[in-house]
């Protein structure tokens, strides 16, 4: 039997962060802390930290991602960041990618009840839909996988010059270091550390931001995506 744990009132800050779309960061809120533990999507103990450690930690990405982009949620989970960033970015279009088909199964029924109509749910892992997602401007992600590992699922579903901003912890750096060699195999062009949320969130938020060139994923997955195209195209045409 899962453990019941109340979820805390919005704190202040929410109001100022998710403004019109208030009651319905309050909805998604009720929904992770309910259907959210009973189907194992997060655990009970984060329930009291829903709000800071989860919905805010997650919206204020919004202030470095640029307006009217395409993004893309790699490994989307209960929606994070995904759905807060929907909530404060109605300019956006965002795609959540998550491979579970019974945590798509619940993106799908909060994208329906809070009328994200600017967010589509898709199924399946990165590197299945490499050449049948069209290439985005931004890939978002968050406690996916390390960097390396995130970067070689993330970075090839950019766009020419795009961006991938990953949110990590204390290890960021260190994690950026160890990538480094990966990274620019990816074809990464600059990369970066922020700190975002400034008196929304404390500690701030902290972002690994990865920028790509004209080659995202670099030769070999310029490659690939070519060749899924070109059997996208065939098979559109039967």
């Amino acid at each position: 039997m899962t453990e019941s744990v109340e979820l805390p009132p919005a704190p202040e800050q929410a109001r100022d962060v998710f403004g019109d779309r208030y009651a319905d960061a309050v909805r998604y809120a009720e929904l992770l802390a309910e259907a959210g533990v009973q189907r194992g999507l997060i655990g009970p103990r984060e329930v009291p930290r829903l709000w800071e450690r989860h919905l805010l930690n997650c919206a204020v990405l919004s202030e470095v991602v640029p307006e009217g982009v395409t993004v893309c949620d790699v490994g989307s989970g209960a929606g994070l960041p995904g759905i807060p960033l929907a909530l404060v970015r109605p300019d956006l279009k965002i795609t959540l990618l998550e491979p579970l088909l019974r945590r798509t199964n619940f993106l799908t029924e909060v994208v329906e009840l809070l009328g994200l109509d600017h967010v589509t749910v898709v199924r399946g892992r990165a590197e299945e839909v490499l050449g049948t997602l069209q290439p985005v401007h931004v890939v978002t992600a968050r406690a996916v996988a390390p960097l390396d590992r995130l970067a070689a699922w993330g970075i090839p579903l950019l766009r020419p010059y795009g961006e991938m901003l990953a949110l990590k912890g204390d290890t960021a750096e260190e994690e950026l270091k160890s990538a480094a060699s990966a990274l620019s195999k990816l074809g990464a062009a600059e990369t970066s550390v922020l700190h975002v949320g400034e008196g929304v969130v404390d500690p701030l938020s902290t972002l690994v931001r990865v920028e790509v060139g004209e080659s995202p994923g670099g030769v070999r997955f310029a490659a690939k995506r070519a060749k899924a195209a070109r059997t996208g195209r065939a098979r559109r045409r039967r």
